[in-house]
Order: structure tokens, then sequence, then C-alpha cells
């Protein structure tokens, strides 16, 4: 054999063998930004069971209206289809009752002291962090996806399975914080 029949049988086994990985590390990104959305919807799921158990210690000490139960029970049932645009907005609205929450339970000393709001803002606090390593993860991901798209030869490929760019989850900067869950 020469080199020239080498070289018509190792470029196209090497040009298959580039374009298997590039597809194969696509997919597989792609899935695991679809699997760490879904582990940031159920952390934010927490976060609503949590506020609605806060609404339900709180309520004894002050009126929540009904339009509150009714955002908590629409942000639900919306949360496990939404986009990353939706779960920004669902988190805006979520980390705002929360802080509205925690400010009745400032207002009332008692309330405060209770052991069952202790257990309660622990437990959102957990949520929050777990929520941050989510979205963290998540745009990690979607990072690593999207710059496969722009670099070759995976954008070759890219454009071939007609992959899009992922959305990243910006959730805005004053609401990012973790809220105050200080009981002193």
């Amino acid at each position: 054999m020469d080199y020239v029949t080498i070289a018509i049988i190792i470029i196209p086994l090497l040009l298959i063998m580039v374009y298997v990985s590039s597809f194969n590390r696509l997919n597989k990104l792609k899935n695991a930004a679809e699997a760490t959305l879904g582990q940031v919807r159920v952390a934010m799921k927490k976060r609503l069971d949590m506020i609605e158990q806060l609404l339900g210690a709180v309520q004894s000490y002050t009126k929540f209206e009904r339009e509150v139960f009714e955002n908590i029970a629409k942000m639900r049932s919306g949360l496990m289809n939404a986009n990353p645009s939706e779960l920004n907005g669902i988190d805006s609205t979520s980390r705002s009752l929360v802080g509205r929450l925690l400010a009745v339970a400032e207002a009332y000393p008692e309330l405060k002291a209770s052991e069952t709001t202790m257990k309660l803002m622990d437990a959102t606090t957990s949520v929050e962090g777990e929520i941050a390593r989510h979205r963290y993860t998540f745009n990690n991901v979607v990072q690593e996806y999207n710059t496969m798209q722009d670099t070759i030869p995976s954008n070759i490929v890219a454009g071939m399975m007609g992959a899009k760019k992922l959305e990243y989850l910006e959730f805005e900067e004053d609401i990012e914080k973790t809220p105050n869950m200080s009981v002193t």
C-alpha cells in the first residue's frame, strides 16, 4: 500500500471519528442541561412548598390575600414545563414572597421565636443553596454546549444536527442573594 491509499482510508475515518465524538458530546451536554434544569425545577418547587408552609405559619399573625395562594398554585403548575426565561420570572416572584414572609416574621417576635418558623426558615435557606448549586451547574453545562457550537469542528456537527444554543438561567442580581433568614 502506498501513502495515498493509506491517506484515503485514514482521513475519512478520522473525519467520521471527529463527527461521532462531537455529535455524542453535544448530545451528552444537552441531556445534562435538561437533567440539571429538572433539578432546578424540583428545587424551586421545594421553595414554593416552603413558602406555603411559611404562609401557614404566619397566617394567624397577618392576613395574606387569596391572590398570594393563587399565585403560588399558578407558579407550581407552570414550573415543570417552564423554560429558563420563565424560571427566571418564577424565581423572582417566589423570592419576593419569601422576603414578604420574612418581614412578617421579623415584625412578630413570638412568631420569629417559634420552633416551626425557625425550622421552615432553615429549610428555605437550604433550598436557596440547592437552587444556586443547580443553577451554577446548569449554566456551566450550557456554556460548554454553546461553546461547542462556536468552535470548529463541533460547530459543523451542531449545524448538521440543527442544534440551537441553550438559554442561561439569569436570575436578577438583586434577588440572587439568599434572603436573610436570621432570627436574632
